[in-house]
């Protein structure tokens, strides 16, 4: 139960435009605003940031 609360899955969806996501957990009690981390597009090809989506 507590699981879920601490750990909720989110979907990082790409910043250029192909809506390409990820989907992962995050803990919420060390990144308690949105996450912005760079990863690999494969319709951009190439390396942009991915921002959190709720």
């Amino acid at each position: 139960m507590a699981r879920n609360e601490l750990r909720p899955i989110i979907k990082l969806r790409s910043t250029a435009g192909t809506g390409f996501t990820y989907v992962t957990r995050k803990n919420r009690r060390n990144d308690p605003d949105r996450t912005v981390l760079r990863k690999y597009d494969p319709r951009a090809g190439r390396h942009v940031e991915f921002r959190e989506e709720r």
